[in-house]
This record gives structure tokens, C-alpha cells and sequence, in this order.
């Protein structure tokens, strides 16, 4: 079971998610998305919870009022981080976890620190987790199924691009052609013009 919680310190609000346990988190951290960004209260045992970009948007743009809400609600949902004041929330994209056989179940760690993200929590908000709280919902999603219809998605997005891109090509092709045609057929008329006018001229000079 995932909770699902709305955000709408922007327009249009955003999603954030979270595994209702470290088996559902595990799932996540398999089955996450590259447009997944992943947070967790640092050195101290929390929920995680993930923002899903938009297409196209990079981690830089997240705006930070949402970054406030989705560190609140991790703060909130770790056992011992809810009790603690300026703690740090660390955060990164999906791709950037490394889960190895021998980590327990729901436990990462990073390919590259260096794209890890950190934000200073000084102490819970409560204004900032009850109107989250009221947006909570539960579902039962297919993690596997999601992220297999995603990735089919983007195949076909890149062969209609590919596609078109191709098509765009043989239409440019085509008409450097064309142009090059005009080009030496306008050529041919001009030599035909003027071999003509200067056959015109030797035919009146004989009758002088």
C-alpha cells in the first residue's frame, strides 16, 4: 500500500508518495521512476517519500516551498526524526540509489554523493503536515506494471521522434533537390537565349 499526499503550494499541485513500510519502500526503490526524486530524514530511520517530476524538470526547478512539504513530511514520518530539531533531509534522484544483495530490506545507499542534496529542518511544522494529512489517500498500485507502461511509453515517444526527424530529413532532401533542378534549369534557358540572339545578329548582317 502507498499513501498519496497533494501539494498545492504550487499550480498545478504535485504528488508526493510514500511506502506504507520498509517491503513497500523496497518496492519502490526496485520498480522508482528516472523522474523519481527520493528523501529521507539523514543518518536516522524515516519513511521515504518521493516527488515525481514533470517532464522535462530537473531537480533545480523544484520550487521550495514544495521541498519544504515533502522534508516535513519525512520529519513527521520518521520515528525519532519527528522528536529532533535541525536535522537534515537528504535527497536525490531515483537513479542515484544503490541497492546491493547484502543491504537489508529498504536500505540504500548512493552511486555518487556528490548529487545528493541536503535541507536543514529546524523543527516540525505542524500547519505544513496537517494540510498534507488532509489530502492523504491509499492505494494499491502495481509498481512493476507502472514502470513497464512507462518505459513503453517513452520507446514509442522515441521512435515517433525518430520518425519524424527522418521524415523532416527526406522533406529537406527533396526540396534541395528541387531547388537545385530550378537552378540548372534557369541556367540551361539563359545559354539557350543567348546562342539564339547571337544567331539572330549574324543572319541580318548577310543580308547587308
Amino acid at each position: 500500500m502507498v499513501f498519496y499526499f497533494t501539494s498545492n503550494v504550487v499550480q498545478p499541485p504535485v504528488t508526493l508518495f510514500m511506502g506504507i513500510d520498509k517491503y513497500e519502500n523496497e518496492e519502490l526503490i526496485k520498480w522508482g521512476w528516472p523522474e523519481d526524486v527520493w528523501f529521507h530524514v539523514d543518518k536516522v530511520s524515516s519513511a521515504h517519500v518521493y516527488l515525481r517530476l514533470a517532464p522535462g524538470q530537473l531537480l533545480d526547478d523544484v520550487p521550495a516551498a514544495v521541498l519544504e512539504d515533502a522534508c516535513q513530511l519525512v520529519k513527521a514520518n520518521s520515528i525519532n526524526g519527528n522528536k529532533m530539531n535541525n536535522i537534515d533531509i537528504v535527497y536525490t534522484m531515483w537513479e542515484n540509489l544503490k541497492k546491493t544483495p547484502a543491504m537489508e530490506v529498504g536500505q540504500v545507499s548512493f552511486h555518487k554523493d556528490k548529487e545528493v542534496r541536503k535541507m536543514r529542518v529546524e523543527k516540525r511544522v505542524n500547519e505544513i503536515v496537517n494540510r498534507l494529512n488532509k489530502t492523504k489517500r491509499e492505494e494499491h498500485p502495481d509498481f512493476r506494471a507502472e514502470r513497464e507502461k512507462r518505459d513503453a511509453d517513452e520507446r514509442a515517444d522515441k521512435k515517433r521522434a525518430a520518425r519524424e526527424v527522418r521524415e523532416k530529413e527526406k522533406e529537406e532532401e527533396k526540396r534541395r533537390k528541387e531547388e537545385a533542378e530550378i537552378r540548372s534549369y534557369n541556367s540551361l534557358m539563359k545559354s539557350e537565349n543567348m546562342t539564339s540572339n547571337y544567331d539572330a545578329g549574324n543572319d541580318s548582317d548577310e543580308f547587308m
